[in-house]
This record gives structure tokens, C-alpha cells and sequence, in this order.
């Protein structure tokens, strides 16, 4: 072979040797991105004992639900639980077992959905070692069960979002972690990002809350091949009142994985019947 072709050939070989190391290397970037950690949050305000009301909506503001916020005590961490009742029947009930020494660390999740108003009825539940039991039914199929174990990232806050939105600083953006069942396990990262304030009123007096767009994203490979077919997690938004005692206000988004989009507001029990 001549040495000008033997030389173009060595010249090609070694750009195509080139193109799948760098090929390999974004791969293997892909790939730890998936397991990588972020610091979990800090403890700026201490959560305790609380009771809230709450009312889901559609975004029309046609009632669909109404709701709870309930926090206690327990054995030295925080149960948080979150429940909706619908007027068909459906019931929505999360609950969150956390400890805040300093950062905030979840130690246990629970998730039970069912009725006419979610796709899919789930009974989840994990705790911080990772172990994990589901058990999910859609439409006219029959109920499947898993079990197992899987890594958990030390900032996985499932059902915390806005415990963890309340304790940013001004201005600050995180990263944090979301534990989901599709149905298998899956380490979704959550992308919290203030946007702007927006007014709202108690009465005639005006106050602002801040505006957080927060992004679910599938990391690493598969998130690749996720945002290429369009199947990303939708995006959400909560608005947090600052001051002395920051608190969620407003919810917009899909409560479920495929869900449509909801609101959740603030409301107050009533004394006069529930159909008044």
C-alpha cells in the first residue's frame, strides 16, 4: 500500500478512534450522573406540630377536592401527611417521616391513590435503606406487586418539596432527589427554581410570595432517550410566602405521574354542612 494511503487510512482510524472515545466518555458521564448525590438541605426553620386546610381544584377553580396538612411528632423525627377526599370517592394520602439535625433527611415514605379520579391506584412505601414494596392496578387489569431494595441519594425528599422550597435561601435554586415506581424504581432529580413573586391578598392587605418552577428530569441515559420521545415528568409550580414563617400557598400541576394539571390552595373547615 502506498504511504500517502496508508497515511489517510491511519488519518481516518484515528478520527473514528477519537469519535467513540469521546462517544464513551459522554456515556460514562451519563452514566455517573445518574448516581451522583447533591448536599441535602440545610435546617433554617425547624418544622413541628401543624394543621392545615387545603382545596384541590381544577384550573377553572371547579372544586374537585378538599384536603388536610396534618404534621406531628413521632419518635423523634416528623410525620407530615397530606390527604385529599374527592367528591367521587377517590383518596389521595401521603405521608413523610423525616428528621431535621441540622439537614433534612427523609427515613420513610407512604403513598396510597385510588378512585375514579387517578389512572392507577398505588399503595407505595420505602424507607431509608432503600428497601421498597408497590403495589399498583390500573383499569380492568389485574394488581402487580413488587418488592426490593435500591439505592436511595441522601437528598431523595419525596412528599418534602415544600419543606425544602421554605428552607432556601433568597434567590437559591436546588437539586434535590425524587424516588418513583414506573413500575420499577427510578432516582428522579428535581430542578427547584424561583422565577419571580406574584401578589396575593389576606383581605386588604397585600403580600408576595415567591414563584418556584420545579422540573422533574429522568437522569443520565435513559433521561437521554426520555426527552427525546417526549416522556419527561411535567414540570410544576408552588408559590411560598417569605417572612418569619415562609409557607406554601399555591400548588399548580399534576399531582400523579400523566395526571392533568390541579391547584391546590389554601381553605377553612366549615360549621354550616359540606354541601353549603
Amino acid at each position: 500500500m502506498p504511504q500517502t494511503v496508508r497515511t489517510a487510512v491511519h488519518r481516518q482510524q484515528t478520527r473514528r478512534s477519537c469519535h467513540y472515545i469521546r462517544y464513551a466518555a459522554v456515556l460514562c458521564a451519563l452514566l455517573v450522573a445518574r448516581v451522583v448525590s447533591a448536599d441535602p438541605v440545610r435546617v433554617r426553620y425547624p418544622e413541628g406540630p401543624a394543621h392545615g386546610f387545603l382545596i384541590l381544584t381544577d384550573t377553572a377553580d371547579k372544586p374537585l377536592a378538599h384536603g388536610e396538612r396534618i404534621q406531628w411528632l413521632e419518635k423523634g423525627v416528623v410525620a407530615s401527611e397530606l390527604i385529599f377526599r374527592f367528591d367521587d370517592g377517590s383518596l389521595y394520602d401521603e405521608t413523610a417521616r423525616f428528621s431535621q439535625k441540622d439537614v433534612f433527611r427523609l427515613e420513610s415514605y407512604h403513598l396510597v391513590q385510588k378512585g375514579p379520579s387517578f389512572s392507577t391506584n398505588i399503595d407505595e412505601q420505602f424507607d431509608r435503606s432503600g428497601k421498597y414494596a408497590v403495589r399498583s392496578r390500573e383499569a380492568d387489569t389485574d394488581e402487580k406487586t413488587l418488592t426490593g431494595t435500591t439505592e436511595i441519594p441522601r437528598d431523595t425528599y419525596n412528599g418534602m418539596t415544600p419543606t425544602i422550597l421554605k428552607n432556601l435561601t433568597k434567590g437559591a435554586s436546588a437539586k434535590t432527589h425524587l424516588l418513583a415506581f414506573t413500575p420499577k424504581p427510578r432516582i428522579l432529580e428535581l430542578h427547584s427554581t424561583p422565577e419571580d413573586t406574584d401578589k396575593y391578598w389576606v383581605g386588604g392587605s397585600e403580600s408576595t410570595a415567591t414563584r418556584f418552577l420545579i422540573k422533574p428530569d429522568v437522569p443520565g441515559l435513559t433521561g437521554v432517550v426520555a426527552t427525546v420521545i417526549g416522556k419527561q415528568p411535567p414540570s410544576f409550580r408552588m408559590w411560598i410566602a417569605q417572612g418569619n414563617a415562609p409557607v406554601l400557598v399555591r400548588f399548580e400541576g399534576p399531582l400523579y405521574a400523566e395526571g392533568p394539571p390541579w391547584r391546590i390552595g389554601l381553605s377553612a373547615p366549615r360549621f354550616d354542612g359540606p354541601n353549603k
